[in-house]
């Protein structure tokens, strides 16, 4: 199988897009390592791969996008409930959901119309860009104040959204994170997708975030993904974001958690 084609890097204002069906599968002949990862399904459910698509799959933090894609020909229509990327086929993506027709269903080569849940983007867009600006609220605050500090996960789901840090930051950063957090929410600041190399990582001094090029399954002369919040900080990053900080909306940050180590850094939007 060749990898799907991410659309959605290159272009997260496109909510809708006209795509080739590469293969039906039902979710119960998957293999087991594809399986799982929609593990509500039941024996009405499938999958579709595309060649491209502008579904974002769950990962980086992320929730998936949800729609439909509806055949152009035919009017066959299936719900797309969860999008993954393969377990077993390096850069293919998932579409897991069902027809709404069990009788009409699409087959390979058929010409289909992709369309995301455009309110759900923006909620997920807001929630990526701001665990974004809290954690360069964070590293610009604490970086020099908290042994062995580093920037290490985050999730960016609405009802657990928090970054998480290497070392222990006490609960009197709270106001102070607020506040810059504030401060980079109301510069509205632009946000911008670039390509890198490892060159331009190593000479933006970031050497310590290059990704694996081998895990990702990426050529030699493929670039990186990387968001750059102008003024703020830069990430390499494969999800949707809004266009500036202030489109986040007001970000609050709510405890900050400690055990073992690390700190956990929470927030909610409106």
């Amino acid at each position: 199988m060749q990898r799907t084609v991410l659309t959605f890097q290159r272009n997260a204002h496109l909510h809708k897009l006209k795509v080739a069906v590469t293969a039906v599968t039902s979710v119960a002949s998957l293999p087991e390592a594809n399986r799982v990862l929609y593990k509500q399904a039941d024996d009405k459910d499938h999958v579709i791969i595309t060649d491209a698509t502008i579904f974002h799959p769950q990962g980086g933090g992320q929730p998936s996008d949800v729609g439909v894609i509806e055949s152009t020909e035919s009017g066959a229509r299936f719900d797309v409930l969860s999008v993954r990327m393969s377990a077993v086929a390096q850069g293919e993506v998932l579409h897991f959901g069902r027809f709404a027709d069990a009788a009409a269903i699409f087959k390979a080569g058929d010409s289909v119309m992709q369309t995301i849940d455009s309110d759900k983007r923006l909620l997920y867009s807001r929630y990526h860009t701001a665990g974004h600006v809290l954690g360069a609220a964070v590293r610009h605050l604490v970086e020099k104040e908290v042994e062995n500090f580093d920037e290490t996960k985050a999730s960016h789901f609405p009802d657990s959204a928090a970054c998480e840090f290497q070392g222990l930051i006490e609960a009197k950063w709270k106001d102070p994170i607020q506040q810059r957090l504030d401060e980079y929410i109301e510069k509205d600041m632009q946000v911008e997708i670039e390509w890198w190399d490892e060159e331009d990582f190593r000479t933006n001094g970031m050497e310590r975030q290059i990704p694996d090029r081998e895990l990702m399954g990426m050529t030699a002369d493929e670039k990186f993904r990387v968001v750059r919040i102008v003024g703020a900080e830069t990430y390499p990053c494969g999800g949707t974001h809004v266009d500036s900080t202030r489109l986040c909306g007001k970000t609050n940050v709510k405890k900050i958690a400690r055990s073992k180590g690390t700190s956990r850094v929470g927030y909610t939007l409106p």
